[in-house]
């Protein structure tokens, strides 16, 4: 019984705090200095009255403000959709922009971005860029074409459902019947 090994000592720290992580940054104030920060646009342009687009358009871009920081992919959606959907209203409401389609094409700029964002990680280009692409393409025709824009969704729908019936019909029966 002469040299037992003796097992190496293991300690083992608890801690509520994140060790050495930086502080984070002040959202609140992030967001109050994008807030304050239109809010002086509207005084110094009061054809932009429509302070609630602005709020939901300052909301949006301190969430991409956290995304540029922490590349959280929620950041990343939050502030790119809220954005989209806050802008168009923001602008129309300053004379900026008219008539329909400005929130769909804002909307697919958005869904364009992120697939963008996605595919520069190594992603791949992903499902946005095909629901952003269609979303641009629409809202670019109901602004260029706006009658053109009411008839898009019905003739798609119907181009699809072509397509299905003739892809179907090609191969045969399969014993199921819709």
């Amino acid at each position: 019984m002469g040299g037992r090994d003796k097992a190496p000592i293991t300690v083992v720290r608890w801690q509520w705090t994140e060790g050495d992580r930086r502080p984070g940054l002040p959202w609140i104030g992030i967001f109050l200095l994008v807030f304050g920060g239109l809010l002086l646009l509207q005084a110094l342009y009061p054809e932009l009255q429509a302070a609630g687009s602005l709020f939901l358009v300052a909301v949006g871009l301190a969430f991409l403000v956290s995304w540029v920081v922490r590349r959280g992919t929620g950041s990343l959606y939050a502030g790119a959709l809220i954005t989209a959907i806050a802008l168009p209203p923001a602008l129309s409401s300053a004379g900026v922009i008219s008539g329909p389609g400005w929130g769909t094409l804002s909307i697919g700029v958005a869904f364009l971005g992120i697939a963008l964002v996605r595919a520069a990680g190594g992603g791949g280009w992903g499902w946005q860029a095909w629901v952003g692409g269609l979303l641009a393409i629409l809202g670019a025709t109901q602004i260029t074409f706006p009658a053109f824009g009411e008839l898009f969704w019905p003739l798609l729908l119907l181009v699809i459902g072509a397509i299905l019936v003739i892809a179907s019909l090609r191969r045969g029966p399969r014993g199921r019947d819709w």
